[in-house]
């Protein structure tokens, strides 16, 4: 399985859009600081993921999220998680 998912930093409060085969140990890199660019913003909760058994559609998705159209779905997906944050 292929997970697109997202993480939320409280802290500065940005949402990293990411794609990965293990979920739990992406997350464990993040909040270590093994990602460069998310290690200053830790640390960094899981709020969304997708799973999908093609990694060409788990890549559409990801470039998706990064969008203008996909941000807004985020916002929409996300509204209550990230207000209560």
């Amino acid at each position: 399985m292929y997970y697109v998912y997202l993480i939320y930093s409280k802290k500065t409060e940005i949402i990293y859009k990411g794609l990965t085969e293990t979920i739990n140990r992406r997350l464990k890199e993040h909040n270590a600081g093994l990602v460069k660019s998310t290690k200053n913003d830790r640390p960094w909760t899981l709020v969304y993921y997708e799973a999908f058994s093609s990694k060409k559609d788990a890549r559409r998705e990801e470039l998706f999220l990064k969008t203008g159209q996909g941000r807004k779905r985020i916002s929409y997906l996300l509204k209550d998680t990230l207000k209560n944050n």
